[in-house]
């Protein structure tokens, strides 16, 4: 047996896809049509491998019966995994905004990028605040609070105090 056999018979396959009315399983998501709790409706869940938790949940369509869904199909599935990475990358971008932010001041010596990046640590989290030149040279950095607001006053203060210590 080579090493490129071995290694396949180590890889776990590709879970099958699944092709049903109401659940649909390829490329690394599920949708699967459930009940509407709220009314008589239905809807349908959009969960991406190894998530416990849904990216999306969003109306489905009743079928012609009025009492049963709409089954699943290829071009459903196709919108639904679009519309659900989607969603989870406006949630990455919000989340990359919350904990990174950052502002030019101006200085003597010309102007100076602040950035601040918070590092949500579940036990001590902290923000690092760094102070860089016109050509991204770092000039300073130092650890502050993960709740330090960086704004054009809280900047301006500490590059004109010369990059000391923040309280």
């Amino acid at each position: 047996m080579n090493d490129s056999e071995t290694n396949a018979a180590f890889e776990p396959d590709e879970p099958a896809s699944i092709k049903e009315d109401r659940l649909w399983s390829d490329n690394g998501w599920t949708a699967r049509v459930i009940k509407n709790e709220d009314d008589d409706g239905w809807a349908v869940a959009m969960i991406k491998d190894g998530e416990a938790e849904p990216a999306l949940v969003g109306p489905w369509t009743m079928g012609r019966d009025k009492k049963n869904p709409k089954p699943l199909d290829a071009n459903a599935f196709q919108t639904l995994v679009k519309t659900a990475s989607e969603v989870l990358r406006r949630h990455e971008q919000h989340l990359h905004a919350m904990l990174h932010k950052r502002i030019t001041v101006s200085a003597t010596d010309g102007p100076v990028e602040v950035t601040l990046d918070i590092v949500p640590d579940d036990y001590e989290p902290y923000a690092i605040l760094s102070a860089l030149d016109p050509f991204g040279e770092e000039l300073a950095q130092v650890r502050v609070d993960a709740g330090f607001k960086l704004n054009r006053s809280s900047a301006t203060k500490w590059v004109e105090g010369g990059f000391g210590a923040v309280k």
